[in-house]
């Protein structure tokens, strides 16, 4: 099976900060840190490192050519990165003292995905495979249809929920937080959710992971709830990365959906108790 993760790339400039700055108020930084990051790269290094054939599709700008490369150190093929003429995507994340987090995402060459360029990379792919996709690229509605279309399992995380842009009947597997679940569905409530998706997306199978307290899976047989790893955590930057990434790849590797919860959960556990997005997310064996 083959993992096509068509996602943002993007360069993390992280300040630790003893509270968050808010309108009008400046705070001083006791920490600065450049790093590698978007969702989908952090995603595509979760599965990369759970031992999934990951491959990673998106743009960077001449600036961020280096993304590209650690991508590829960790094992993910990059085959389909592509350059853009648009400066990379950035963000700017101020991280507590508690490890809370506050992000102002620039787009920047994640929204220079074309039709064109979509349908290219996706002519590598067909049934039997799956894409993972997130809501930092541009035409990613229109790469889920046409994803579908192609007879491919699509994942998708509509992170950050800026409105519902894919239709959930193009979608397999919805993964998401609390927020964006009472977003979509009008509640964080599995049973509720349960009943929406029987009634209006039958077969839609939705994971939904509830910081500290777990994640819960649910889906046409029924419902699962996991327990999440007790840590002290840092930073939980990118730890819901992490978790998506150990999931789909766990899946991919012949797990059932408990198993898969409970190794990324595993994953997500160690990854907030250090600081940055990719490179917080451990290797199979930390696990």
């Amino acid at each position: 099976m083959k993992i096509l993760n068509f996602g943002s790339l993007n360069i993390d400039m992280t300040y630790f900060v003893g509270e968050m700055a808010s309108a009008g108020k400046t705070v001083a930084s006791f920490e600065f840190k450049r790093s590698f990051g978007g969702k989908g790269l952090n995603q595509s290094v979760a599965l990369a490192r759970s031992g999934a054939n990951v491959f990673h599709a998106g743009k960077v700008g001449s600036d961020g050519l280096d993304l590209r490369d650690f991508l590829a150190s960790v094992g993910a093929d990059v085959s389909f990165v592509d350059v853009s003429d648009v400066p990379t995507g950035n963000a700017v994340i101020q991280v507590d003292k508690s490890g809370e987090n506050c992000i102002v995402v620039y787009g920047g060459a994640n929204r220079d995905v074309s039709k064109e360029y979509a349908e290219k990379v996706l002519s590598h792919f067909g049934a039997g495979d799956c894409i993972v996709l997130q809501n930092e690229i541009s035409n990613v509605r229109y790469i889920a249809a046409q994803a579908r279309e192609r007879g491919m399992t699509v994942f998708f995380n509509p992170s950050p929920l800026d409105g519902l842009d894919v239709p959930l009947s193009d979608v397999n597997w919805l993964i998401l937080n609390e927020t964006e679940a009472e977003a979509i569905f009008g509640t964080f409530d599995a049973e509720k959710i349960r009943a929406a998706v029987t009634r209006d997306t039958p077969g839609l199978k939705v994971v939904m992971t509830l910081g500290s307290k777990g994640s819960v899976y649910i889906g046409p047989e029924g419902i699962v709830k996991v327990e999440a790893e007790r840590v002290r955590a840092v930073d939980t930057t990118g730890a819901g990365d992490t978790y998506t990434g150990y999931f789909i790849g766990e899946l991919s590797l012949g797990s059932g959906v408990e198993k898969a919860m409970k190794t990324a959960s595993r994953a997500a556990g160690i990854s907030v108790t250090r600081k940055g997005a990719a490179m917080s997310v451990p290797k199979r064996e930390e696990l």
